[in-house]
């Protein structure tokens, strides 16, 4: 199994403009500005095959430290707050590399779309894994939606790496179809029913293979045809889970705690110096709740994002889902309001189609019950996101009053 980045000798990297992207000597700067991505990431390239520590995004925070092995730093999303760096090995992506290689068929004459921009883990991911198999790299952050769409089309992209936000975006757009796309690679967050038929029509021979993982744990499940829609599938090969009660002791089927993972994908600590990750005995935790069923894992929610309503534990996630869901909704996001009486009530914060208030609300209280239904809708035309493509949460509730 390689133990860093090397970029393979058919690979070719394509930016933006269709430009294609030299090969650069090792050396430069342990951190690496994260656009022109097409320079990030044979920047990327070159300081991981000379086994040289390095980060792409954040340039005003720390520079990696060299370790024993050759590293990197990845960020987390910081969907929920300030990113956070992570440390973890090359070798850990590389081997995932190898595993995707046989899934997905990724390789020498392949093409190969990002969507997002190189400080993100996935876009990242998605470059080296291409880059170091052979494939052409078309980094495409930067486009328009639909700019996005006609290049996929032009290049005859045949598979993409990219989040739902970033895939919706791509389907909005309209009026493109996307005949030889065969492989969509989502990760980032679920994909709701409404975006999987939008993906269906528009790439008709395209397959969806979604997949949960983590900045901190790379892959952790991957799913397929066979798994149920409301799961995030099985474990990605070479993962095993767990799923463990406030007392540490393993669930057995159907019993929600907290996911643990154990894998050779996952990172090494948090990149400040003494600091480390949630682990025990080489399992890691990153605060998701859930449970498995019939091999499959399905998730509640994140244990920071989760609220108290009347003494009753309530994840925001499962209701997204359920508003993402009815038509005319575009965007949504679940936050906490603080109540006298019950600690909190929710409000959805939403996107779309506006004037339906009492219509979505009767809605939810119909499938969700009077504790877990939004309490009030909060339209907005226009939807803050990361640099990851997921919704900002904090600038949300922030302009919200919440």
């Amino acid at each position: 199994m390689a133990d860093r980045f090397r970029r393979h000798a058919a690979a070719r990297i394509f930016g933006p403009d269709g430009a294609e992207v030299p090969v650069v000597a090792a050396g430069g700067a342990a951190v690496i500005a994260s656009a022109p991505c097409g320079a990030a990431v044979a920047a990327a390239l070159a300081r991981g095959a000379a086994g040289l520590p390095f980060r792409v995004g954040a340039v005003d925070l720390p520079a990696p430290e060299a370790g024993a092995r050759p590293v990197f730093e990845t960020l987390t999303s910081g969907s929920t707050g300030v990113p956070r760096r992570i440390r973890r090995s090359q070798r850990s992506w590389c081997a995932s590399f190898a595993v995707n290689e046989g899934l997905f068929g990724i390789g020498a004459g392949v093409q190969v779309a990002v969507l997002g921009r190189m400080e993100h883990s996935l876009s990242l991911y998605g470059a080296l894994e291409g880059a170091c198999l052979g494939a052409e790299v078309h980094l495409l952050a930067g486009l328009r939606p639909d700019g996005q769409a006609r290049e996929m089309v032009a290049r005859r992209v045949g598979v993409v790496y990219g989040t739902p936000a970033q895939l919706r975006l791509l389907v909005e757009a309209g009026g493109v179809a996307l005949p030889d796309l065969r492989l969509v690679l989502v990760g980032g967050s679920k994909l709701d029913g409404v975006l999987r038929a939008a993906l269906a029509a528009v790439a008709p021979a395209a397959e969806l293979r979604e997949f949960y993982g983590a900045a901190e744990a790379s892959f952790v499940t991957l799913s397929d045809g066979g798994c149920d829609a409301g799961s995030v599938g099985r474990p990605y090969p070479g993962v095993r889970i767990e799923v463990r009660g406030a007392d540490g002791a393993v669930l057995g089927p159907g019993g929600v705690g907290e996911v643990w993972v154990r894998s050779p994908y996952l990172c090494d600590r948090y990149g400040a110096r003494g600091t480390g990750v949630l682990r025990r005995g080489g399992w890691l935790s990153v605060g998701e709740m859930g449970w498995m069923e019939r091999g499959e894992l399905w998730l509640a929610g994140r244990r920071g994002r989760m609220v108290t309503v009347a003494d009753q534990n309530v994840f925001p996630e499962e209701i997204e889902a359920f508003l993402a869901g009815m038509e005319g909704v575009r965007r949504v996001a679940v936050l906490p309001r603080a109540d006298l009486m019950r600690g909190h009530v929710l409000v959805a914060v939403m996107m779309g189609d506006a004037g339906r208030e009492e219509e979505i609300l009767r809605a939810a209280r119909a499938r969700l019950g009077a504790l877990k239904a939004p309490r009030a809708v909060v339209w907005r035309q226009d939807w803050p996101e990361l640099a990851s493509g997921k919704t900002d949460l904090a600038r949300l509730a922030a302009e919200a009053g919440l």
